[in-house]
Order: structure tokens, then C-alpha cells, then sequence
């Protein structure tokens, strides 16, 4: 099996751990999966933020390739990176049990994010984290910081930027969860849509790979994503406007909050649902229209 993946440290970790449960679950050598590097365009353009330069996609459009030419079996991608539609003939064969969905702060000699002096420079390259953090402390100087997690980090202990905003997920992946000067509370930001769980993209018609997929994937971080996809696609979630979605299953059941916010944070909408698992999809659907029929029309295009 050939399993590509991008070529950062955090995507090649998670391209390691999806490789390590297929040996484990099929009770072969790991050198029997093959991890194949792809880069992609997301990967080479550093310099502007991806909702001018064609969103989600500059991430998964030469995976995608090469799965549908048969180059690789399955991808291995960030949840939260991949688009809500995929091209045809592939989809997605299931997630890894998710991690921890939060956002880490990292700062220099601020502990929080309430701490950093007025007028500090904070980078991120997510807009929903530039909203949010505009939401909280407009005073702050917020500017893109794209680039792996190891760079944003360095510019943080170098001084370029007082401190910057991390799925906590991705550090503890890469054993940098020590890195986090404090961790941010859902109440006030909730994840991106998918963060903290690797999707597995498989060729649609590709039954024995989906199969062997299905020994490893998580049912219920699976409900989670349909929620949180679903609310996403409604609200043509791409790169473009800042959103947060989190689902919580439980006992069969699913909790789904979201959120859209002006990118200057000043104003935010949100909606809850909750229903059973099989209703995942639809609940995200749901908190969708509801933020839709409540929010002013132009909401979606700040």
C-alpha cells in the first residue's frame, strides 16, 4: 500500500501514525506501507494567505492527482485542510481517533493571550484564529504567519512575533506539546472544523483498500466530522471567512456547536444542535441555516 502524504514533519507524522496502525491492525511490517512525499502548491506558496490564492485545495490538489492516477492508494491529510468536496472518484474512508481540539498559545514572555502588552504582534495564518483573537483584544497587531510548525515557532523565540496560536494536536504529534505556554478554553475558541483529527482519502472504487482502512478508523470521530463537514459545506467553508465547529459524541449522541465570525471580530454568530449519530450530518446542516437566517446577508464574504 502506498500512502502519500506532504512533506512537512507534522503531515509525515501523521503519515507514520496512520502507517503504524495499518501494520498493527494487519499484523505486517510497516515497510510493506509505503510513505510516498508529495509536495503540494499549499506547501510552496508561503507568502500570501491561501484565501487568495485558492483555499483548501492548494493542500490536497496534487494528493488528489495522484491517487486518481493511481500513483498512491490512499492520502493521509489534516481534517481540517481537506475541501468539503472532493474530486470524483475519491472520498473519505474514515479518521484516526481524534486528539485534543484546542488551540495552544504560545508567547514569549506573556503566559496568556490576555497578558500580551497593548499593541503586540501576533501572527497566525488561520483566520479564524485572526478573528478571535480580534474579538478578544482589537488592540493587538494581528498578521499573518504561515509556514510549518517548527518556523512559526522559531519566529515566536526570535522576537519577530510576541506569540502565535497552535493546534494543540498537531504539537503533541510532533512532541513539541511542551512548547504551549497555555492552553485556550472552548468557550472562547472553539477548533476549526476537523482540527485535531487525520482524514484517510481512498479511491471510491478501491473496495479492498477501504477495507483495510476500515480496521483502523474511529466511528466516532467519524459522526464528529460529518457534523462538523456539513455545517461547513452549507456555509461554503473554504479559507475565505472565519469559522469554528465542534462536535462531541457521546452515548450515541451529538452535540455540535458552531460559529462564523466577521474577520475584524466584531461581530459573531453561532447555533447549537443535538441529535443521534445517524443524524450527524444533517445537525451540522442545521446550525448552518440557522447562523444563515440569522446573520446578515454579506456575513459570509468579509
Amino acid at each position: 500500500m502506498k500512502i502519500g502524504t506532504r512533506g512537512s514533519p507534522l503531515a509525515l507524522a501523521q503519515a507514520y501514525e496512520t502507517r503504524r496502525r495499518l501494520a498493527l491492525a494487519h499484523g505486517a511490517p510497516e515497510e510493506h506501507f509505503e510513505i510516498v512525499v508529495i509536495k503540494t502548491s499549499g506547501d510552496m506558496i508561503q507568502d500570501r494567505p491561501l484565501s487568495e490564492v485558492g483555499g483548501k485545495g492548494l493542500f490536497t490538489k496534487e494528493l488528489d492527482q495522484a491517487q486518481l492516477e493511481g500513483g498512491i492508494d490512499i492520502a493521509v491529510h489534516s481534517a481540517k485542510d481537506l475541501p468539503t468536496v472532493l474530486p470524483e472518484g475519491l472520498l473519505v474512508a474514515g479518521y484516526l481517533p481524534r486528539e485534543d481540539v484546542r488551540d495552544a498559545f504560545i508567547g514569549g514572555s506573556a503566559k496568556t493571550l490576555t497578558e500580551l502588552p497593548w499593541g503586540a504582534r501576533v501572527g497566525s495564518a488561520s483566520l479564524r484564529r485572526q478573528a478571535m483573537i480580534r474579538r478578544l483584544r482589537p488592540d493587538l497587531q494581528v498578521e499573518l504567519l504561515r509556514g510549518n510548525v517548527q518556523t512559526r515557532l522559531r519566529k515566536v523565540e526570535s522576537g519577530e512575533f510576541a506569540a502565535t496560536l497552535l493546534a494543540l494536536a498537531g504539537l503533541k504529534r510532533l512532541g513539541l506539546a511542551e512548547q504551549a505556554t497555555s492552553i485556550l478554553p472552548l468557550d472562547l475558541f472553539p477548533p476549526a472544523c476537523g482540527q485535531g483529527a487525520i482524514a484517510i482519502t481512498a479511491r471510491a472504487d478501491d473496495a479492498r483498500i477501504r477495507e483495510d482502512l476500515a480496521l483502523i478508523c474511529d466511528a466516532e470521530t467519524g459522526h464528529a466530522l460529518d457534523a462538523e463537514r456539513a455545517f461547513l459545506h452549507v456555509l461554503d467553508g473554504s479559507c475565505r471567512t472565519p469559522i469554528a465547529g465542534h462536535a462531541v459524541v457521546a452515548g450515541g449522541r451529538v452535540s455540535f456547536y458552531g460559529l462564523v465570525l466577521r474577520k475584524d471580530g466584531s461581530e459573531a454568530f453561532d447555533a447549537r444542535a443535538e441529535g443521534s449519530v445517524g443524524e450527524a450530518a444533517a445537525l451540522g446542516e442545521s446550525a448552518a441555516r440557522k447562523i444563515l437566517a440569522a446573520a446578515p446577508a454579506d456575513v459570509l464574504s468579509f
